[in-house]
């Protein structure tokens, strides 16, 4: 038996709650509403604050769900309130973060791709976010790159270069959502955000979609602190959800 007290349930955002930068659905909305009845809901998202709650249903997510985590709880809020937040910049230093966006943009310089638009380094609090076809691409060119991304493994061939270069830099790199990759603080993952509730639940349940190894949601789908499910979509979450606290 769980309760509301004593049980967590974190949720990935793009492709768990949500399809990839895309407005949750009503009928979503409302069934977290209904588990939010039995356990504590919270958010654990890549993307900045201000995108989380586009994705989430504006300012009202900050009232819906108790915890919203953004850039894997660098940024972090509870019950509507800031409680914590860290900067990249700070950690790094000027000469080493331009360090690494001059070696980005050059790479990113002799890739060819069906399309190239703009934002292709989006600097965020906690992390950077590199994007090969630039964030600023329509949907149809995010679906594009994905297709192809999907078969050539652009993203992880620039890891592996980001890896060669920076080997002892402290810096973790991480696959996320369908166009781009996070550049963090070793530690600065996802497992980050439980040093805020490990201490409140007995049990803290974990879903995502990007659970494999390279993928953000890997690191805390591993943590011995939480229960981990892998999903498959917004469909497949609710489906887990209601064998576990509905049947």
């Amino acid at each position: 038996m769980t309760s509301r007290q004593s049980t967590l349930c974190l949720f990935d955002v793009d492709g768990t709650l949500t399809e990839a930068r895309q407005e949750i659905k009503p009928d979503m909305e409302a069934f977290l509403a209904r588990l939010s009845e039995k356990v504590t809901v919270g958010l654990v998202g890549g993307s900045d604050h201000g995108k989380i709650l586009e994705q989430m249903g504006g300012d009202s997510a900050l009232t819906k769900y108790s915890y919203i985590f953004s850039e894997n709880g660098v940024v972090a809020y509870k019950e509507g309130k800031l409680i914590a937040e860290q900067s990249i910049a700070k950690h790094m230093g000027e000469d080493k973060l331009q360090d690494f966006i001059n070696f980005s943009l050059k790479y990113l310089s002799d890739l060819r791709l069906p399309a190239k638009r703009g934002t292709f380094i989006e600097f965020r609090k906690g992390m950077l976010n590199v994007c090969p076809v630039g964030r600023s691409c329509t949907q149809a060119e995010r679906n594009q790159f994905a297709e192809i991304d999907g078969k050539e493994h652009i993203r992880e061939k620039m890891v592996e270069a980001f890896k060669k270069e920076f080997s002892d830099s402290g810096l973790q790199f991480s696959i996320g959502g369908q166009i781009s990759v996070d550049i963090f603080p070793a530690g600065w993952d996802k497992t980050y955000c439980l040093k805020y509730v490990e201490k409140d639940f007995k049990e803290i349940y974990f879903f995502g979609d990007k659970t494999w190894k390279g993928g953000n949601d890997h690191e805390i789908y591993e943590d011995p602190r939480t229960k981990s499910f892998t999903v498959t979509g917004p469909a497949n979450t609710r489906k887990q959800l209601e064998g576990l606290f509905f049947s």
